[in-house]
């Protein structure tokens, strides 16, 4: 500890020369009794004084004060180390990091609430065989067909749980894509609530740029918008090739097969089989001649002007009406399991502290290379090609370090009336598992949740520009809960070195789609109000370069602090932040609150 700071000059200090040597003149005329009461009192001080310089610890810092860059750096050291050989969904250095934050959740007394009173939540990863006998049957003018699973029409392989959906609005969006930013006809604005809505298209349309993450998340974007069900056209060669440039990506909720031996079957999850999901089917020509046979526009017409890249004019299909009958059996092939650390910090009032705002962070990595050496990638920035270890400092290291002190922050006090829930999920790259888990068998009830903040790869600069070292991007803040956004510019606002807020990948046009690639968007599909913080991609995404010496611990601090100020003022407030699901409204170039 530092030694104490000098005494300040006056009566304190004579007291004190009084227990150590000869009282001053003044004092020699007082009683002896009276000398020596005074000599004994400010002996015990000088004692006491000698007792809290030498062994006593200081009290350990509280609130945004206890987020300190040495323990951000301690411990990411550790975890980003080539000990835990890049933290991979299945791995002993997963298991080392698990238990390794759980340590310091109990040093500092945050509360367990995992299974059977530990800090650890199992989550099971099924492997499952689908046996399909779901159809689609289509009316058009007094005609009907019915298509089954696998001839005309083809339904994914995790369906979900038995159902009946009828749908008499049939809606044609063109690309099946509204863009702000593409000048092209699409979906646009169109409401479309309780309406099965049809897309053509297997590539993107003239003029759009950017990856497959677009056209992929069609249907996603079209049931958030309130479709009851989406048919879009089976891929063909064009597709192909174009998904070899990007498009292609596991949905989230799902892994890829055949990876790490077993048998996967058709699917992974860690969802509810039985939960009902809105119909996604792709389709094959006959079943869209058949259902456009009696538009005004032909079938042929537009899958030509698909192919051709040109504009498609959306508008309603009349005189058809859709029955989606959903029916499948599942087998489970496999069982795997990994576990989410969670932990709570108790609010202080009575009537809120069992309403929670979460934390949520990955920290889980990638793996190591397994291959010949000297191949695969080894990072832009330049590191050694024999390099094996993916130890994702910045993916997600700097996130899983930031909430453990937003946890430690909150824990040594002051309490605010809400609970504080933390969960740091495993398998985010095998395809969100751990918050897809944390959403489907929740530790405390989903609808007490009254927000979640997100923090990944919040270590570094986009593509290391100098210029981004105060940027943080916000991602998804305003299309739940407005209050929500403004309470983030708020906190923002009020700390000393307030941060640069951009918006960009909020933006509908993000054609890394990043709203739906990290753990929020599980808790935001379930209608809780997000924040997701991100500080963008660079050369060593997902490369063994991805090391802790490329680390901006001032910056990770900083959005930390962000983190827990804007939490604060959510667990504060008398009720949850209001949710009205108006959607992205900042984007590109946006910023500021929301009036």
């Amino acid at each position: 500890p530092p030694p104490p700071p000098p005494a300040p000059p006056g009566r304190g200090c004579r007291i004190l020369e009084i227990g150590n040597r000869s009282p001053p003149q003044q004092l020699q005329t007082e009683e002896p009794a009276l000398i020596r009461r005074r000599r004994f009192v400010t002996s015990t001080i000088f004692v006491s004084l000698l007792g809290l310089t030498a062994g006593a610890q200081p009290r350990p810092a509280s609130g945004p004060i206890a987020i300190q860059q040495p323990s951000l750096k301690e411990w990411l050291t550790y975890l980003a180390s080539d000990e835990l050989q890049g933290r991979a969904t299945y791995s002993e250095g997963l298991g080392l990091a698990a238990q390794y934050i759980a340590d310091h959740l109990k040093q500092w007394g945050v509360k367990p609430v995992g299974d059977n009173g530990t800090y650890f939540q199992i989550v099971k990863v099924l492997g499952v065989r689908t046996t399909s006998h779901s159809t689609v049957t289509v009316e058009v003018n007094g005609q009907t067909r019915t298509f089954r699973d696998g001839e005309g029409i083809t339904f994914p392989r995790n369906m979900g749980g038995r159902q009946t959906i009828v749908a008499d609005q049939v809606y044609f969006a063109g690309y099946g894509l509204s863009l702000a930013a593409a000048q092209h006809e699409g979906s646009g604005g169109a409401d479309l609530t309780g309406k099965a809505v049809v897309w053509l298209g297997t590539v993107p349309p003239s003029g759009v740029e950017g990856s497959g993450r677009l056209m992929s998340g069609r249907s996603r974007e079209a049931l958030e918008r309130g479709a009851v069900a989406t048919i879009g056209p089976h891929g063909g060669e064009a597709a192909a090739r174009w998904a070899g440039q990007g498009g292609g990506r596991s949905a989230p909720g799902t892994a890829r097969s055949g990876r790490g031996g077993g048998d996967d079957g058709d699917f992974t999850t860690v969802q509810r089989l039985d939960r009902r999901i809105p119909p996604s089917v792709t389709a094959q020509d006959e079943f869209f001649e058949f259902l456009f046979s009696g538009s005004d526009v032909s079938y042929a017409d537009l899958k030509a002007r698909a192919d051709r890249q040109e504009p498609l004019a959306p508008f309603s299909v009349k005189g058809v009406k859709l029955t989606f009958q959903v029916d499948a059996e599942y087998e489970v092939t496999r069982t795997r399991f990994t576990r989410n650390v969670v932990g709570v910090v108790e609010g202080s009032d009575p009537k809120l502290r069992h309403t929670y705002v979460v934390y949520g962070a990955h920290y889980d990595h990638t793996g190591y290379r397994e291959g010949v050496p000297g191949q695969g990638r080894a990072g832009r920035a330049g590191r050694d090609p024999y390099d094996r270890i993916y130890n994702g400092a910045d993916d997600d290291g700097s996130g899983t370090v930031a909430i453990m002190a937003v946890a430690r922050a909150f824990a040594s006090g002051p309490r605010p009336k809400r609970s504080l829930l933390f969960v740091w999920h495993a398998g985010e790259e095998s395809g969100l598992l751990g918050s897809r888990y944390s959403v489907e068998f929740p530790v405390v009830p989903l609808e007490n949740m009254v927000a979640q903040i997100n923090l990944d790869m919040v270590g570094r600069n986009r593509n290391n520009d100098p210029s981004e070292a105060n940027t943080v991007y916000v991602v998804g803040a305003d299309r739940i809960s407005t209050e929500l956004h403004n309470i983030n510019e708020a906190a923002n606002a009020s700390l000393a070195r307030p941060l640069m807020l951009d918006y960009e990948y909020n933006d509908p046009a993000d054609a890394e789609s990043f709203y739906t690639r990290s753990d929020h968007y599980s808790y935001a599909e379930k209608g809780i109000p997000i924040i997701f913080y991100f500080t963008g991609t660079h050369p060593d995404y997902h490369a063994p370069s991805d090391t802790v010496d490329k680390i901006i611990f001032d910056k990770v601090q900083r959005i930390a602090q962000l983190a827990y100020e804007t939490g604060r003022r959510v667990a504060n407030l008398e009720r949850p932040p209001a949710r009205d699901n108006k959607g992205p409204r900042k984007g590109k170039g946006e910023r500021g609150r929301i009036d």
